[in-house]
């Protein structure tokens, strides 16, 4: 992303404009060519996780104080950096890397035993809402940094598999089950080159992560986590409901939200328009696959494509975009003939040559502010994969391919725990590249 500035000039009296182009002030492919100690000393210095080491202390009262609680916490933010999937791995890190134990905080040669980190993980799992308090503080700081963060935002859902015993008759959780999660699936159908339809389904045991991400700089702006079999469309109002309360600045600023047809609902696309403002561009599901007739002669389908028959020869023609009539809450659709040149037998009686207007409550869930016909809300809809482009780190950086979480509070914490730490690397990342002083043509950094 190339940000420009305008500056005007004058030369011989003449008003010039000059375009000076900047690099854009974040992008997460610099954080993923840091090396590990340094993602870490990012994360270490621009995590806002004061008032949780005054709990966590707290919580501990007045037991032994051979691992201080700050360099415990170290430790398992180190944890996530490095992508241990348990704690004896990161204990054997920490015993043969001195460096990192020294940047956690350890400034004996000593390594936590695995019943200290026992011992803190379990006051660290009853402190869920500190964790999402930091999750809601880093946001804002992006926010303050990054004026046009939240501008186009993307959700979507992932499957999280929990790879325990599954649950039984028994409920009783014994360490080895896993009885908060349960199984979901997800159906996945598209049409072949050939024209043949496809299906697929997928299945898994464990849980869902469902994510509201900025489209533009790929980071999480607010999330939940729920079992696998949780409504895809009941969840997304949750969130949306979510992001409201814990971000008001950024629903007010949010101009499109982009997701797939998993979240095709009529009532997310009135509350996302009407109560906040923000413009869908949610792909829908074929419930139909005949066209649904308009006006006499006028039909449009699931898709949001119009089309017009000729009254004389039946000859079937897409009808153009023209555009959203914001006052009037209307989508205007112009005639192909008149506006492509094409010859048309009932051109001169038709009563639709001028065009039609299509208002969105025909069909809240086929019509939005961005015609899903037009090549603008494409352009919104490939912006989506940014969301699963944080997924991906999820899996592959964070450790949620494979790991050994069990229980939604563990997830829950684990969760968050993930994305502070992308949060914390790309806040430091932002403040230490000085964005303050980019656009100055005199100082320097």
């Amino acid at each position: 992303m190339v940000i420009a500035k305008e500056t005007k000039t004058r030369k011989k009296g003449v008003s010039l404009m000059a375009i000076i182009p900047q690099i854009s002030l974040f992008s997460w492919s610099e954080i993923e060519n840091l090396g590990d100690l340094e993602r870490l000393r990012l994360v270490l210095e621009y995590m806002p996780d004061e008032n949780l080491m005054i709990k966590l202390e707290k919580l501990r009262k007045n037991g032994r104080d051979d691992y201080p609680i700050r360099a415990m916490w170290n430790s398992v933010l180190a944890g996530i950096v490095f992508q241990h999937p348990t704690t004896e791995s990161l204990r054997r890190e920490l015993s043969r890397n001195g460096q990192l134990r020294c940047m956690c905080g350890f400034k004996n040669s000593k390594v936590p035993p695995e019943w200290a980190y026992t011992r803190f993980l379990k006051n660290l799992f009853k402190c869920k809402g500190d964790i999402n308090e930091i999750f809601k503080n880093l946001v804002e700081s992006i926010k303050k940094e990054l004026p046009d963060f939240g501008k186009d935002l993307a959700m979507d859902s992932k499957a999280i598999q929990s790879l325990s015993t599954h649950y039984n008759k028994n409920s009783n959780p014994d360490g080895r089950r896993d009885t908060d999660a349960d199984y979901g699936k997800k159906e996945y159908k598209g049409i072949r080159e050939d024209g043949t339809l496809w299906e697929k389904v997928v299945k898994w045991f464990g849980y869902k992560i469902h994510l509201i991400v900025d489209e533009n700089y790929e980071l999480p702006v607010e999330y939940m986590i729920t079992k696998a079999s949780a409504s895809d469309i009941k969840t997304g109002h949750e969130l949306v409901k979510q992001l409201a309360e814990a971000q008001p600045e950024i629903i007010e600023d949010c101009e499109t939200l982009e997701a797939d047809r998993g979240y095709d609902d009529a009532k997310l696309n009135i509350k996302l328009y009407d109560e906040f403002g923000i413009k869908p561009v949610i792909d829908t599901r074929v419930m139909r696959k005949e066209e649904t007739e308009y006006k006499k002669n006028i039909f449009y389908d699931e898709k949001g494509e119009v089309y017009c028959y000729c009254m004389e020869t039946g000859t079937k023609r897409e009808m153009r975009c023209g555009g959203f009539d914001k006052d009037r809450n209307t989508l205007k659709k112009l005639c192909s003939a008149e506006h492509y040149g094409i010859k048309c037998a009932c051109y001169d009686k038709c009563q639709y040559k001028s065009g039609i207007r299509i208002p969105l409550g025909t069909d809240r869930r086929i019509f939005t502010p961005i015609d899903r016909a037009s090549y603008k809300w494409e352009k919104y809809y490939d912006k989506r994969t940014s969301v699963e482009r944080v997924n991906s780190r999820l899996d592959v950086s964070f450790g949620f391919e494979n790991h050994y979480i069990r229980g939604m509070q563990k997830m829950k914490t684990r969760c968050g725990l993930a994305l502070c730490v992308m949060l914390a690397m790309a806040l430091g990342r932002v403040k230490e590249k000085r964005q303050d002083l980019m656009r100055s043509l005199v100082k320097t950094a």
